[in-house]
């Protein structure tokens, strides 16, 4: 994260409540809704999604200093789970309280929230894009780009596979496999 930001997020959280997790507790869960923003003070949350075939997907790891799946600022529900990957400590502050602070510091040009919650989704798109691309099969790329997008309007499979990092032709034949053979995947 930008040095500047982290010096903000900092202010921001001064006072606020600590909650310590355990390795491996979860600090909120996929479709809960979001009530908070947190800022990791020591440790590290990893942002997973569980995939449909039970793989799991790691969209980021928020370190010391960092918001945590700061595009929820924007979101009425997470789209992912966050689990403390070692002891891990948090700071939580009231969304719409967070939310406010970035509007007041908006209005005396030091932070616009419009491009705030522009970049933070750009960003998660990134991250899961990146995360997307690490996998090594075309299947399971396929997969998780479904899983977190659905599959795409007519004509749209020529994107998907530019997204993905895979030829057309590849993701083509993959497409016609899960036809043939596993039709309740599309």
């Amino acid at each position: 994260m930008i040095e500047i930001m982290l010096d903000y997020w900092a202010h921001c959280f001064e006072g606020a409540p600590v909650r310590i997790l355990d390795e491996g507790e979860t600090l909120f869960r996929r479709d809960d809704k979001v009530v908070s923003a947190f800022l990791v003070r020591e440790g590290k949350i990893s942002l997973r999604r569980a995939l449909k075939d039970g793989g799991l997907l790691i969209l980021h790891t928020a370190n010391e200093a960092e918001l945590v799946a700061e595009a929820s600022l924007f979101a009425d529900r997470y789209h992912c789970d966050a689990v403390a990957e070692v002891p891990t400590t948090v700071s939580s502050v009231a969304k719409t309280e967070l939310k406010g602070l970035l509007e007041n510091s908006a209005s005396s040009d030091q932070l616009s929230v419009k491009a705030f919650e522009s970049t933070a989704r750009e960003l998660q798109n990134l991250r899961a894009r990146i995360e997307i691309m690490r996998l090594r099969k075309v299947a399971d790329r396929l997969d998780a780009y479904l899983e977190l997008y659905g599959s795409p309007a007519l004509g749209g499979w020529v994107h998907v596979a530019d997204w993905i990092g895979v030829s057309p032709p590849a993701l083509y034949r993959e497409l016609a496999e899960r036809r043939t053979n596993k039709p309740d995947l599309l």
